[in-house]
């Protein structure tokens, strides 16, 4: 599949694949200086970057586990969603997790994008729903014995 991208600015970074096996690819962040994000503080960190994501599939965007696991820096809103139809400049919210200030560097990996394709719905709206063994079993219930 290839991808349509358009550079914003003469330092953003094309994403890169961290392995011929990987499913994200590393997207970093376009800044001209560090960037200081407060504890329990979210920043939108730009790539400089927009796209062309085909039809029937997003834009999936993920924290990079070592970014998370040992800075405490993840999506604020966990998964971002970039849509087929935005041109605009793909951006992370960056949140930090930790008690004490992190520093976001520039051409930093900042988060990782996952190409995934989506099934295009209708909702019909009715009085009831089939029964199933599960029914209306909610958080934790199939972990019962």
């Amino acid at each position: 599949m290839n991808i349509n991208i358009t550079k914003l600015t003469d330092s953003a970074k094309l994403p890169e694949r961290g392995s011929a096996f990987a499913a994200g690819y590393d997207l970093f962040a376009d800044l001209s200086e560090e960037v200081r994000i407060a504890p329990h503080e979210t920043i939108m960190i730009g790539t400089g970057l927009a796209m062309e994501i085909p039809e029937g599939y997003f834009g999936g965007v993920f924290a990079r586990s070592g970014l998370s696991a040992k800075e405490g820096l993840r999506p604020a809103n966990c998964v971002g969603v970039v849509d087929s139809d935005y041109r605009g400049e793909v951006k992370v919210a960056l949140h930090n997790d930790c008690e004490i200030e992190r520093i976001v560097t520039p051409a930093e990996k900042i988060a990782q994008l996952v190409v995934v394709p989506f099934l295009s719905v209708e909702f019909s709206e009715v009085s009831e729903l089939s029964d199933t063994a599960r029914g209306e079993g909610g958080f934790g219930s199939t972990g019962k014995h």
